[in-house]
């Protein structure tokens, strides 16, 4: 199931933040993806122009130069992927689709010894963030089952760029409330069909309409006792 999906992949996350005794940041998020995918993942921020970004972590140095790459030339996946609302998969940079569209990047991508390359755009509404871009160095399709978890990495990445431009921080911020909760906005972002910052304000509003407290909330949805749905602005289905 695709809460099951998310519902792991907010664990991974949380639990490398754990165990190395620090805050969620996009580090773990990456590491989380390249974990539940088998590729190198970098999360790449763009700025108003979309021609040039920021690295903000990679999971290898591979990463790092693509990022770099990208930035210089002002093309790839991942620079298309920021300024558009569609993931862009590339399963052989070496073909000649890839090679027309992207003549100034695939050259020096495919000299770095990568061969495949999928980015996922962060965004919400009209509000452009920036990529998640994940890479491998051989070709071939991203399989639904990793393309999934990657989707799930990207909301979780946007998540944590949004709450940390909000200032959210410490144990009344959205990353300080523990695994459970993390997990539960996965689960309602799946159900509902949204970002996992509007499924934050939803879980948010379910727990004051409520009189409830938002780990109590949080710990019904993880324990599928409470489950959101689409049509229902305000209040999740009791089980």
């Amino acid at each position: 199931m695709n809460e099951d999906r998310a519902a792991r992949i907010w664990a991974s996350i949380v639990g490398l933040a754990h165990r190395e005794g620090v805050p969620i940041s996009l580090r773990q998020v990456c590491l989380a993806c390249a974990e539940a995918t088998s590729t190198g993942v970098a999360a790449f921020l763009s700025t108003s122009t979309l021609q040039v970004g920021q690295l903000v972590f990679a999971t290898d140095p591979v990463g790092e130069e693509l990022v770099e790459l990208q930035t210089t030339s002002g093309e790839g996946p991942a620079v298309d992927a920021a300024a558009g609302f569609e993931p862009v998969l590339v399963p052989d940079l070496a073909d000649a689709r890839s090679r027309a569209r992207w003549p100034g990047y695939v050259p020096d991508a495919l000299r770095a010894g990568v061969k495949a390359q999928f980015s996922i755009p962060l965004r919400i509404g009209a509000v452009r963030v920036g990529a998640l871009d994940l890479h491998r160095p051989e070709p071939g399709e991203l399989a639904p089952g990793p393309l999934a978890d990657a989707m799930i990495c990207a909301d979780a990445a946007l998540a944590v760029i949004l709450d940390s431009r909000a200032g959210g921080t410490g144990e009344d911020g959205f990353l300080g409330q523990g695994a459970e909760l993390h997990q539960a906005a996965g689960m309602v972002s799946v159900q509902l069909g949204v970002p996992v910052g509007d499924a934050m304000v939803r879980l948010r509003a379910h727990a004051y309409a409520h009189g409830e407290r938002l780990g109590e909330v949080a710990r019904a949805v993880v324990q599928r006792r409470l489950r959101f749905a689409a049509n229902d602005k305000s209040e999740g289905e009791h089980r």
